[in-house]
């Protein structure tokens, strides 16, 4: 009996997203949030230059020109290793030799490069990609995991769909994410029941971002070691109840 009447004082949670719009039929809103990614120190950038000049395509996309058909081999797997961009937010490039790029968005990078790479080849073709484009999900979720994003651009709402989604002990108003940007970590909770996060800076990922659903309180009672007993205390109880009714 007195396990029936804690259980019964557990409050409703609401298991809905953006369940302020739930009697709305249609919500438009213009994004004002959305902002461009930047390179910052530990990326690992994939930076492929091409130009009507075969040898210079291989000299800037490996850094030596060799004879032979290896030469596309090699170049592939320059562009698979990627530059990583130190410290200071420097790429250290072919034949440009150290090139910051770090703080600028993807398309300043571009135009960067482009233009240090016209001195000595016309016309060039430059394309900067993220490698290392990496989002963390873990907690209440379905599948918890780290995920590579090809696109380089994606929302909250998107990375909790790529973890299968929150479990029903998730706490969706109460999720954390935790961000590095410039040597500065910081930690946000936002609420996904309110409309609000849509228009939260926070709504669209960064690099390396790494969302927390932390779990209700009932999966942490569930999962208490206090917990253990309660089904062992009550068989006792209800055995200890019988044999008294017996005995009298």
């Amino acid at each position: 009996m007195i396990c029936l009447i804690f259980a019964s004082c557990t409050t409703s949670r609401n298991l809905i997203y953006l369940s302020d719009l739930k009697n709305v039929r249609e919500y438009d809103e213009e994004i004002k949030n959305k902002v461009d990614t930047k390179i910052y120190p530990d990326d690992l950038l994939s930076i492929t230059v091409s130009s009507l000049n075969p040898e210079a395509n291989i000299l800037f996309n490996n850094g030596t020109i060799q004879s032979g058909t290896t030469n596309s081999l090699a170049a592939s797997s320059k562009a698979n290793e990627g530059y990583l961009v130190d410290k200071n937010g420097s790429i250290n490039f072919p034949v440009l030799g150290k090139v910051k790029l770090g703080g600028l968005t993807k398309e300043q990078a571009i135009e960067k490069m482009t233009s240090e790479i016209k001195n000595h080849v016309k016309n060039p073709i430059v394309n900067i990609r993220f490698i290392n484009f990496r989002i963390t999900v873990i907690g209440e979720v379905t599948h918890p995991s780290t995920f590579t994003i090809p696109n380089e651009r994606i929302n909250i709402i998107e990375a909790l769909g790529l973890a299968g989604d929150m479990t029903a002990y998730g706490k969706r108003e109460n999720m954390l994410i935790i961000r590095e940007k410039e040597g500065v970590r910081s930690v946000v909770k936002v609420d996904l029941t309110n409309k609000d996060i849509l228009n939260s800076p926070y709504f669209y990922l960064q690099q390396n971002d790494i969302l927390y659903v932390e779990p209700a309180r009932i999966k942490q009672l569930q999962s208490s070691s206090s917990t253990f007993y309660v089904p062992l205390i009550s068989a006792a109880v209800s055995i200890l109840s019988l044999v008294i009714i017996i005995f009298k």
